[in-house]
């Protein structure tokens, strides 16, 4: 028993194969946190595609008048304005924030 006992205290082939799976297992993390980065920039970059998509629409309506014999209904129109941040590539990732006017 004391035999068994002093191999398995001089046995090391375990040690060596934990550090090797703690080093590979580092390795794993960090590629991980660097393509979880790289993902949210592709994300952000498309939600941000999106936003830009539905800012373009055209709000405008025009809706004509007409004449009758005995009654008028005049027209309606709605011109749509440019909105802030209406534009393309206003979300970037990899740029400093910048102030906008009137916050902060």
């Amino acid at each position: 028993m004391s035999t068994l006992l002093a191999r398995l205290h001089a046995d090391e082939g375990g040690f060596v194969v934990s550090a090797e799976l703690v080093i590979i297992a580092t390795l794993v993390v960090i590629g991980l946190i660097v393509g979880l980065a790289e993902v949210a920039n592709g994300v952000n970059e498309e939600l941000e595609d999106v936003g830009s998509a539905i800012g373009s629409l055209n709000q405008t309506y025009v809706v004509q008048g007409t004449v009758g014999h005995k009654a008028r209904l005049r027209g309606s129109k709605f011109f749509d304005k440019a909105d802030f941040c209406d534009a393309q590539d206003d979300i970037s990732c990899d740029s400093p924030a910048v102030r906008e006017f009137g916050h902060f």
